[in-house]
């Protein structure tokens, strides 16, 4: 009998429990390590910041839903992970052993790389967690009655660009509908070095779409945007040329801002010898397993992608709903290969595909392979793309309630897009 951890119970910890108990015997133990005790669709997050949903919408504890699959959950924060002992240590100092750990544990939200930043004593928001989007709300109640200058964006070493651009069509959707947007100028600061760059080089004419874009809604930007500090209603920011020599120094005013912060590894992950790279990300095989240790696998944000490419300020390269999901179909069937005496040889589908709303509208976009040149390469932007999110957000949801492993992307979404590039 084998013992499986998961370290992590987001979009990917929870359908790797799922999938992994509906592939192995019942004999092999599987159980989940959280530091929280819900899972979050983090997707809803920028609806949450403005109050189109509220945290019951987006949330489901995570002790039931394991109970009912025959999984063991741990709601408490791992401390150290002893990679040659296969044993973790809790805060409580309780510790656990296995015989196979997936890390899926997403980022640690690094807002001290920038001083000033983020909603834990910071003068920023974020919508990475569905917290920090609550703080945002609570916040943008007040700034309703007496609105002012916006600033959102992403800094250096942020490696999902999607939502903030998602954000900010979203906050201008909503301010248009109360009738206030024209009191609110918005400013997007990004370390991209253009617009639409997404961390992927671009993908199709997102370059020439997004800024149309932002010109329509009357957003100005800054990229190559290297935030230095911010301070009370002021953002301070390097913006450098495409050589990476200071170009301009900007003093950008807002009175509220959501900024994506730079991603690392979790701590007890980034202190594991040999495990990651020096931001903290794990370094993995063709086959999601680790390169100094046979017995851990990792999927998701955690997983160290180098990026597409060198930028003047540095960006990361995104982990796309798609890509994690075969990530974790990968890791499933070769932790199920290993225990029936095989060789692991399943490997992740390193594709992007991505659905953003813009409030009203969105975009769509599809990376195949993400690192260029790619068989496909394609962006679109349609109502249909909002309303497939909405969609995409009702199933995922019911897929966690239900704790089903049917892989949605490969099912769903790339029909869907397959349809959509027939009819356009």
């Amino acid at each position: 009998m084998a013992h499986i951890v998961i370290m992590g119970a987001g979009i990917g910890g929870m359908p790797a429990a799922y999938e992994m108990r509906a592939s192995l015997p019942a004999e092999h133990r599987i159980t989940v390590v959280s530091a929280v005790d819900y899972f979050q669709f983090t997707p809803s997050n920028p609806w949450v910041a403005v109050g189109w949903r509220d945290r019951e919408s987006i949330t489901l504890p995570i002790a039931p839903l394991l109970e009912k699959k025959g999984i063991g959950f741990i709601a408490k924060a791992v401390t150290t992970i002893d990679a040659a002992a296969n044993r973790l240590t809790l805060k409580d100092g309780e510790s656990v052993d296995y015989d196979y750990l997936v890390i899926t544990t997403g980022p640690k939200l690094f807002f001290d790389e920038v001083p000033g930043s983020g909603p834990h004593g910071g003068h920023t928001h974020s919508v990475c967690t569905v917290d920090h989007a609550l703080g945002f709300f609570k916040d943008y109640e007040e700034f309703l009655k007496n609105p002012g200058p916006v600033v959102i964006g992403a800094m250096p070493f942020a490696s999902c660009f999607g939502p903030a651009y998602e954000f900010a069509f979203i906050l201008d959707t909503d301010l248009r509908r109360r009738k206030i947007r024209h009191k609110v100028p918005i400013t997007f600061v990004t370390s991209e070095p253009y617009i639409g760059h997404l961390g992927l080089g671009g993908v199709g004419d997102s370059k020439g779409m997004l800024e149309s874009e932002l010109r329509a809604h009357d957003m100005k930007w800054i990229t190559n945007a290297k935030t230095t500090k911010v301070e009370a209603g002021k953002l301070f920011v390097t913006q450098l040329d495409d050589h990476g020599n200071v170009f301009k120094e900007h003093e950008v005013p807002f009175k509220m801002s959501m900024m994506l912060p730079a991603f690392k590894g979790v701590d007890a992950v980034a202190a594991v010898p040999n495990l990651c790279n020096p931001r903290g990300f794990v370094l993995i095989d063709d086959y999601q397993r680790s390169k100094a240790y046979k017995n851990i696998f990792s999927a998701g944000v955690c997983v160290a992608i180098p990026p597409v490419e060198a930028t003047p300020v540095p960006t990361g390269a995104p982990k796309t709903g798609y890509m994690i999901e075969t990530m974790i179909s990968a890791i499933v069937h070769n932790i199920a290969d290993e225990l029936n005496g095989s060789t692991a040889s399943t490997k992740g589908t390193w594709n992007a595909i991505c659905l953003a709303d813009f409030g009203d509208t969105g975009a769509a976009f599809v990376a195949l392979p993400q690192i260029p040149p790619r068989n496909v390469n394609w962006f679109k932007k349609g109502k249909w793309v909002h309303l497939a999110k909405i969609a995409f957000e009702k199933y995922f949801m019911r897929k966690m309630k239900n704790g089903t492993s049917e892989p949605i992307y490969e099912k769903y979404v790339l029909k869907a897009l397959g349809i959509v590039r027939l009819i356009r």
